[in-house]
């Protein structure tokens, strides 16, 4: 079982912006979530993640509605990444990965020999080892979202939920973020906006448009010329590929 949704809906400021999507994700892959700008993608995460509940449908984490569950019991188990993460605080990058074993620590007790061994673990995954006790206000842009990932693996969860996490990132720091969380043993939902990456690295993808599911399957299957035009207004040429994904070239978008 995984965490998966049937039927949501949810209306937010008097918008109905997750109409009756369903996703089921297979265990240990990674899910993109697609769609232009206001069409459900970052509603969506919140609905699973349990920040938001849906008005009807529902959202299951191993067949059980997420609302009766305690938070604790979902942070033991779903993680998540936003976009971007900043404070003010003079805190070193070991304490922001720390912060990942608050769901598996006593309310009252400290960390524990444990929990030190899952946040090494996690700074090592990401490959920021050597930087664990370094100044947060010294990190790139691509290190702030690899601390946030050891962050969310040092949760030990296994779902991971990821908004739109190579925004505002060079290319290189995309593809390092991106192939990183494709290898990891996780079930991964993430929301993207280049189609290109998503079929580079997502086994399966979610086409969500004004807060309905377009279209869903393999990168291959989904990303063809006329879901491109019907959904972003775009002409596009897309070259299959011999793994069955897809490289997409954009000609200009489509008048209206």
């Amino acid at each position: 079982m995984t965490l998966e949704t049937r039927e949501v809906s949810w209306t937010r400021g008097g918008a109905l912006v997750v109409d009756g999507v369903s996703l089921h994700p297979e265990p240990g892959s990674t899910v993109g979530l697609l769609g232009p700008n206001g069409s459900g993608k970052s509603s969506l995460l919140r609905l699973l993640q349990g920040a938001a509940r849906p008005d009807s449908g529902e959202v299951l984490l191993d067949g059980v509605a997420l609302p009766t569950l305690r938070r604790r019991e979902i942070a033991r188990a779903v993680a998540v990444v936003t976009q971007h993460a900043d404070t003010e605080d003079d805190i070193v990058v070991r304490d922001v990965v720390r912060l990942g074993r608050t769901p598996h620590r006593p309310l009252w007790g400290g960390s524990s020999a444990g929990d030190d061994a899952a946040v090494d673990d996690a700074l090592a995954r990401v490959g920021l080892r050597d930087k664990a006790d370094r100044s947060w206000h010294t990190l790139s842009g691509g290190e702030r979202q690899r601390a946030q990932i050891a962050r969310a693996l040092a949760q030990d969860p296994r779902e991971l939920l990821l908004d739109e996490p190579t925004n505002h990132l060079d290319i290189r720091h995309q593809l390092e973020i991106l192939s990183l969380v494709a290898a990891l043993p996780l079930t991964s939902v993430i929301a993207l906006h280049d189609l290109n990456l998503a079929a580079t690295f997502c086994d399966s993808l979610l086409v969500l448009q004004a807060g309905r599911v377009v279209a869903a399957g393999a990168p291959g299957e989904v990303l063809t010329p006329e879901l491109i035009a019907d959904v972003y207004g775009v002409r596009a040429r897309v070259w299959p590929g011999d793994d069955g994904r897809s490289t997409i070239v954009f000609e200009g978008h489509l008048e209206l």
